[in-house]
């Protein structure tokens, strides 16, 4: 079992920068591979960012690619997404997930075991 708990969320301005973080509990983070997700109101869930259990591997959506960057520190069990340049489009609730399989990472909701609660990233124009 894994409990994932965000923070970081907020407001800020077009081209500003926020750093979200996702805690994790439990004795096993290590072994999973963790993703960034985030939805806007009417919209599905869609992929941000992923990452492997070591955190040699990462993968990107194409609308944050060069701007967002994913790391993990398993000895924190923590994964951060560091998100710069940000545009209004990027407003959304960001929620961190972990995927238990044996998965390198995913890009898919549906791989994901356990989810966070979410933070709120508000870009204004």
């Amino acid at each position: 079992q894994v409990q994932l708990v965000e923070s970081g969320g907020g407001l800020v301005q077009a081209g500003g920068s926020l750093r979200l973080s996702c805690a994790a509990s439990g004795r096993t983070f290590s072994s999973y591979s963790m993703g960034w997700f985030r939805q806007a109101p009417e919209k599905e869930r869609e992929f941000v960012a992923a990452i492997s259990w070591k955190g040699a591997a990462t993968s990107f959506a194409n609308s944050v690619k060069g701007r967002f960057g994913i790391s993990r520190d398993n000895v924190k069990n923590t994964v951060y997404l560091q998100m710069n340049s940000l545009k209004p489009e990027d407003t959304a609730v960001y929620y961190c997930a972990a995927a238990g399989s044996a998965l390198s990472y995913s890009t898919k909701v549906y791989d994901y075991d356990y989810w966070g609660q979410g933070t709120q990233v508000t870009v204004s124009s």
